[in-house]
């Protein structure tokens, strides 16, 4: 079998009946702050766009109520805003809103990604409790009256972070699984680099959301099983729009008798409706985001979303023939194949083993 594919029926079987009515009630109101995107858009009146813009706000409050209230009894979601003090709600939310904006070109788009997954590494492990910690004693470039150096103390996270490995859904999770890797390294006390798992994951976007199927090529995927068992799998997608693609790798990994010890799975945005799919699906997973948008359309895409990730991140493909991951590693350009140059090599070698 060299594919695996997973219908959209299977995943909202998982779905409660509360869940269902909470997306229900979610898709009315949003349907509510599209009329008024309408009117914002067409209105030649000064007075009426300022009338829509303070509507848009109160229906974007009350639905970032709502989610927030349907998500705080839900332990495995995580969302950066709900979970961490006022003060830092505003870095996320400027972030998030300079990734939508159809204003924001590749490299700045890149740019805001990188701090998106430092965030979201700061969520899951950055406030972690240890009475031990690490010490980075670091030569300077000051020499005089004698050479300078400087200690700084950080959370000891070897055990949290010592047994990671990076699992890969190509493409656009690409640079986001590269960022979350050099975090782990750069906060273990041994320099650990983790390993990579790389899979072929795509949907049909020749379907609508409620028949959707999700298409797992494993002839064009690179990873060892046996490298998985008892490791945290941890992965790194911009979006998080249905969670097909997760369920179907983590359910395909572990119909192989793999045995996890755990899985983290990081957005910048889930849509709501795919996060309470992957904690219903999957046992001993936990999606971080820093962001919740909340609901899909009928082609699945998150509203109001921010676009195509992977071609905001990648570059579009030029022709018929999409660029293989060593050919996207070389398109990023010297600068982040230096900064990552760790996390490339370990996937030139994944790759190239095969």
């Amino acid at each position: 079998m060299s594919k695996v594919v997973l219908k959209a029926q299977d995943l909202d079987g998982f779905l409660t009946e509360k869940d269902k009515e909470c997306i229900t009630n979610m898709d009315a109101m949003y349907r509510k702050a599209m009329l008024s995107f309408n009117i914002y858009t067409m209105s030649g009146s000064a007075e009426e766009k300022t009338r829509e813009q303070r509507n848009m706000i109160a229906l974007f409050n009350e639905m970032g109520g709502m989610m927030k209230d349907i998500v705080k009894n839900e332990p495995a979601i995580k969302v950066y805003s709900f979970c961490t003090p006022d003060e830092n709600h505003g870095e996320a939310s400027r972030l998030i809103a300079k990734l939508r904006d159809v204003n924001t070109q590749r490299q700045e788009f890149v740019y805001y990604i990188q701090r998106a997954y430092e965030l979201l590494f700061n969520l899951a492990w950055g406030g972690a409790k240890s009475p031990n910690k690490n010490y980075l004693i670091v030569k300077t470039p000051v020499g005089i009256p004698v050479q300078n150096y400087a200690v700084h103390k950080i959370p000891n996270l070897d055990d949290l972070i010592g047994n990671t490995v990076m699992c890969v859904m190509l493409r656009g999770a690409l640079l986001p699984s590269m960022i979350m890797s050099k975090e782990i390294e750069e906060y273990s006390s041994n320099g650990y680099v983790t390993p990579f798992a790389l899979f072929r994951i795509k949907r049909d976007d020749s379907k609508h959301e409620n028949d959707m199927e999700y298409i797992l090529d494993l002839e064009k995927s690179y990873f060892k099983i046996e490298d998985l068992d008892g490791k945290d799998l941890v992965f790194a997608d911009p979006m998080n729009a249905t969670g097909g693609s997760l369920v179907t790798v983590v359910k395909y990994i572990l119909d192989q008798g793999v045995k996890p010890k755990s899985i983290c799975f990081f957005n910048a945005i889930s849509a709501l409706k795919g996060a309470l799919r992957i904690v219903r699906a999957l046992e001993n997973t936990t999606v971080y985001t820093l962001w919740m948008d909340p609901i899909l359309n009928e082609a699945a895409y998150i509203l109001p979303g921010l676009g195509d990730a992977g071609d905001r991140i990648n570059g579009l493909d030029a022709g018929a023939h999409p660029r293989n991951i060593l050919q996207l590693i070389a398109d990023y350009g010297s600068g982040i194949s230096t900064l990552y140059r760790s996390q490339v090599r370990t996937i030139e070698e994944t790759v190239l083993r095969r």
